[in-house]
Parts: C-alpha cells; sequence; structure tokens
C-alpha cells in the first residue's frame, strides 16, 4: 500500500523555470518542505531477491509490477536527466523532508512509500531550480503523453514508466487523492514546483505533476 499524502500540495525548493519568470534567487526565498504525511506510514517492506521475477497484476490490478527495490538512478531521455536518487524521510515537523537544495543534479523518493516499479504510487521529487542555477526538474515540463523514462533499481532491475499525463494544480487545491492516492498497478508521480512565485509568500502557486506507469 502506498501512503496517502492528505494535505493540498508538494512544495519543494523556492524557485522558477529558467525563462518563466522571477526566480527564488531574485525573491531570496528559502527552500520549503514537501506537506505532511501521516504518521502512522507502512512500514517499508524487505526488498525482494533480484532473482525473483516480475509478475503481472490479477483481477485486482492492469499492469505489469516488480518486487520491491530502492531506486538507484532516474533517466529521462527526453530532458537529458541522469541523476541519482536519495531517500527522504518524514522530519520532526511530520512533512517529507525535500532533496538538499545544493545539489542540482539530486532527485528523492519516499523512502518508506512505495518504490518505482511496485504496485502502488511511487513518488519522486525533484527541485526545478536554486538560487543560482536550474536544477533537475527544470525541463519536467516539456513530459508529454507517451515519453518513457527508467529507473534502475538495486536490484539490477530497469524499470521503464510511460507518461500517461502531466498536470499543474494549484496548491491551494491540489487532489491529493488523484495524486497520491494507491493504486493497483505500478505508477509514478514526479513532482515539482511550478506557476507563478508569490514574492510575498515566498512560494510557487502551483505543483507540477506528471503521471506515469510501469510498462
Amino acid at each position: 500500500m502506498s501512503v496517502f499524502w492528505g494535505l493540498a500540495a508538494l512544495v519543494l525548493t523556492v524557485s522558477l523555470v529558467a525563462g518563466r519568470g522571477e526566480s527564488s534567487s531574485d525573491a531570496g526565498g528559502p527552500p520549503h518542505a514537501p506537506p505532511a504525511v501521516p504518521t502512522a506510514a507502512p512500514a517499508t517492506p524487505a526488498a525482494a531477491p533480484s532473482s525473483a521475477a516480475p509478475h503481472r497484476t490479477t483481477a485486482s490490478g492492469t499492469g505489469p509490477r516488480l518486487p520491491r527495490s530502492r531506486p538507484v538512478r532516474l533517466y529521462i531521455p527526453k530532458i537529458s536527466v541522469n541523476a541519482p536518487f536519495t531517500d527522504l524521510a518524514i522530519g520532526r515537523s511530520g512533512q517529507l523532508e525535500p532533496p538538499p537544495a545544493d545539489d542540482t543534479n539530486l532527485v528523492g523518493w519516499h523512502a518508506k512509500g512505495v518504490s518505482p516499479g511496485e504496485a502502488g504510487t511511487a513518488i519522486i521529487a525533484g527541485h526545478v531550480d536554486t538560487a543560482t542555477s536550474p536544477a533537475v526538474f527544470a525541463g519536467l515540463s516539456q513530459l508529454k503523453k507517451g515519453d518513457r523514462f527508467h529507473v534502475t533499481r538495486a536490484d539490477g532491475r530497469r524499470a521503464t514508466f510511460v507518461v500517461d499525463d502531466a498536470k499543474s494544480f494549484d496548491k491551494d487545491d491540489f487532489p491529493s487523492e488523484r495524486v497520491y492516492g494507491d493504486t493497483p498497478d505500478a505508477q509514478v508521480r514526479l513532482i515539482t514546483c511550478a506557476g507563478a512565485y508569490d514574492r510575498q509568500a515566498r512560494d510557487y502557486t502551483e505543483n507540477l505533476v506528471v503521471f506515469a506507469h510501469l510498462v
């Protein structure tokens, strides 16, 4: 089962995609943490042996899935992403801590959530830029339906995902169930900041979410 993220938005670094307007470096905004998640998060299942064969869901699922395994690297050929993963944990505030803002080529996943390729909804978060330069998800808005990306895993497998949709949502009206809700098949959400930068709030107004499934 995946973790259901109950609040309205995933807030990453306060920054703007190059060319879209005012950046976080202009406004001096600090990085923001993702929203609070339930404190009773499910325990991480033990990783399956690398020799375990992929299997398909039965009546309750609609596509392939893989055993649980830690993600190692994310490849998105269309936007030239080749980035390692870091584990993201829930901090004392109840919020998922964001990836380090000083590394522009790093993505994070909720280590106690679903792993990419496993049945359920896996969350991969990345900064769009930092105070000084574009970051790993600066080009995420270029992804369209049918584009493919890959996750290499600690078990030696490469999980390939196809984009189903890409949407930007107002943080004040974020569809938590649609984005974070559990799924019977293996899906991924790539999430970063988007929209206009609000100088007063020192935050973006939207989140960009890329929806994808394992093939």
